[in-house]
């Protein structure tokens, strides 16, 4: 699959709370890192989304369910669970869209606020490429939001991890069925 000057590769939440060691892991999360970092390169356009929670989000709960609205605390505001991996390579002038900023309002795609769409209509971009945690959350709400916004849309599955086995799989068939490309980081060219 060959990239263009009209894509963008969006990176999903790579960062410390959501990798082992992390306040809400997803297994082999800092797998995401290597193929992220090898395809980066391949595209003028990128953007980084994260969460970035007040202590006093609604999506936080003691002790949690492990559900919406029940998620233990991570990625507050700058702690260093919420700073990115630190093996991902972040470009200096990439943009980062925060996200999950207000207290009252859980978002998981990185296209909720807005300025995700703005920023890639401004520099004409018509396909995106999706990499980062978690497919079954972050992951496919941002894809999703991309094919509403109009975008083309290609996850890069072995630059992405879920939070399991099912959850994952079911995800990849919705995304599959909603239009959403799947490939893997070795397609890319």
């Amino acid at each position: 699959m060959h990239v263009t000057p009209e894509d963008a590769l969006i990176v999903v939440d790579v960062q410390n709370d959501f990798c082992p060691g992390g306040a809400l892991p997803v297994p082999g999360g800092d797998r995401v890192v290597r193929p992220i970092n090898r395809i980066m390169g391949l595209f003028d356009i990128l953007a980084f989304t994260r969460d970035w929670h007040p202590a006093d989000h609604c999506s936080f709960a003691d002790p949690p369910a492990y559900r919406d609205r029940s998620w233990p605390m991570h990625c507050l505001q700058d702690s260093p669970g919420a700073e990115f991996h630190g093996a991902l390579r972040v470009p200096l002038d990439a943009p980062v869209i925060s996200k999950d900023t207000d207290p009252d309002q859980e978002e998981y795609s990185g296209f909720a606020t807005g300025e995700l769409t703005a920023y890639l209509r401004k520099r004409s971009v018509k396909r995106i490429f999706i990499a980062g945690l978690a497919t079954d959350y972050c992951v496919k709400a941002t894809a999703l939001d991309g094919l509403a916004a109009g975008f083309t849309v290609v996850l890069v599955k072995d630059a992405c991890r879920g939070v399991s086995e099912g959850t994952t799989q079911a995800a990849l068939m919705e995304l599959e069925s909603a239009g959403v490309a799947l490939c893997a980081s070795g397609e890319l060219a």
